[in-house]
């Protein structure tokens, strides 16, 4: 079986970091099986390496692999790229065609940016996935396929999961085994032995010297935080070969080809902890301030529930502040209450005329969330998509309140 080393050489893997050799020598351990894997890490980590690595490792090596970009494909035609369609199946199929499930049977398909698949996607890829069947877009005939599957992504699937916009029972079918590539920030020792081996590349394929970095500059690309991983190193480097006449880059020059990385503080909703995966959407925040409309209304009934019954000791100076708390212009009301001058004296209760507090009020969720879908239906025409995505819910989600409020 080859070694770390050997898988490095082989496939062009530069750096000794410890998740580095981790994550490949899990990939070698996988690769002779059929278990599905799930690549992890941050957008331009090199993800890709991976999947080829298993492929060919694996008894498929002879077989198809195929990548494929769930995200780049448009979400009406995604069905017919992996799975295939029948002639007439849709305007413009002039003819049959195989998808990539179809042409990879025997092989290897790797799934980049798979937490991009639309849900009604999900749900075809997961019937793949426990019994090696699809159907094309437009028959009705199962068709059988014999792949093996390699996903990546650098969404949080858990998050993606409590958003409902990834299908759990899917996640952990193709999350198997995991393989977790670390981002280019926490691999510091590599970092200027990859920038060479990016100037190198770049001074053969322009036929120039290759550039070098001093003393300060590697320091200075060390200690970056490279949100862009490889990918931002190598297109600085590229930027640098090109660009720079000196051959010899210093730190103050280098400084003028890394953004600025902008850690400006937000305000963001705390919560002390709890629940930090929550969403707060403007619905939630409403239904906050609902509650708390009703808190305010019930500590003033008991407010006033107990002035009534002489429990709080209430004098002249106080009376001002009790009618302004009942004092609204558009609601006049007969009803009074009964204020001791003293509690403690034997003197009949003044009355002073009081606004009755609208605490009957219908403060229900439940009424406020179906008039909240009711405004969006009719603001997008019945149309459920549209107000779907004013409400901050899912279509299915929609749906379902739909059908049990019975609108």
């Amino acid at each position: 079986m080859s070694s770390i080393q050997d898988i490095k050489q082989r496939f062009g893997i530069i750096g000794s970091a410890t998740e580095l050799d981790r994550a490949i020598s899990k990939a070698m351990r996988v690769a002779p099986t059929d278990i599905s894997v799930m690549v992890s890490g941050e957008s331009g980590t090199g993800k890709e390496v991976i999947p080829k690595i298993i492929h060919q490792m694996s008894a498929r090596k002879h077989g198809p692999y195929i990548a494929v970009n769930c995200g780049a494909i448009p979400e009406g035609t995604i069905d017919s790229e992996l799975f295939g369609h029948e002639k007439g199946s849709f305007t413009g199929a002039t003819s049959n065609r195989k998808g990539y499930f179809e042409v990879a049977d025997g092989g290897t398909i790797f799934l980049d940016e798979v937490g991009e698949l639309p849900l009604a996607t999900q749900v075809r890829l997961l019937r793949v996935l426990e019994t090696g069947e699809f159907i094309k877009v437009g028959s009705s005939k199962a068709e059988k396929t014999d792949v093996r599957i390699v996903a990546a992504t650098n969404v949080n699937m858990e998050e993606a999961i409590h958003k409902n916009q990834f299908r759990e029972d899917l996640f952990y079918r193709l999350n198997t085994v995991q393989v977790d590539l670390p981002p280019l920030r926490d691999r510091k020792d590599d970092i200027h032995l990859i920038f060479r081996k990016f100037a190198m590349d770049f001074a053969e394929k322009y036929h120039m010297p290759s550039v070098r970095l001093d003393e300060d500059a590697v320091k200075l690309i060390s200690t970056y935080h490279w949100p862009g991983n490889i990918r931002q190193l190598r297109n600085i480097t590229e930027q640098l070969s090109v660009v720079e006449e000196s051959r010899m880059i210093n730190a103050i020059t280098l400084k003028n080809y890394l953004p600025t990385h902008n850690t400006k503080t937000l305000p963001v909703l705390y919560n002390n902890g709890k629940d930090t995966e929550k969403d707060f959407t403007e619905r939630e925040i409403l239904y906050k301030v609902l509650f708390d409309m009703k808190k305010d209304v019930n500590d003033l009934k008991k407010l006033t529930q107990k002035i009534m019954n002489g429990e709080v000791n209430f004098n002249e100076k106080n009376t001002d502040l009790i009618n302004k708390i009942y004092e609204y212009d558009d609601i006049q009301t007969n009803q009074t209450v009964l204020i001791p001058s003293n509690p403690e004296s034997n003197t009949e209760p003044r009355t002073i005329q009081a606004q009755e507090i609208e605490a009957q009020e219908s403060l229900s969720l439940q009424d406020k969330e179906i008039e909240m879908i009711k405004n969006a239906l009719e603001k997008h025409r019945g149309k459920r998509k549209g107000a779907a995505k004013e409400l901050g819910i899912s279509e299915r989600t929609l749906y379902r309140k739909i059908k049990q409020y019975d609108l």
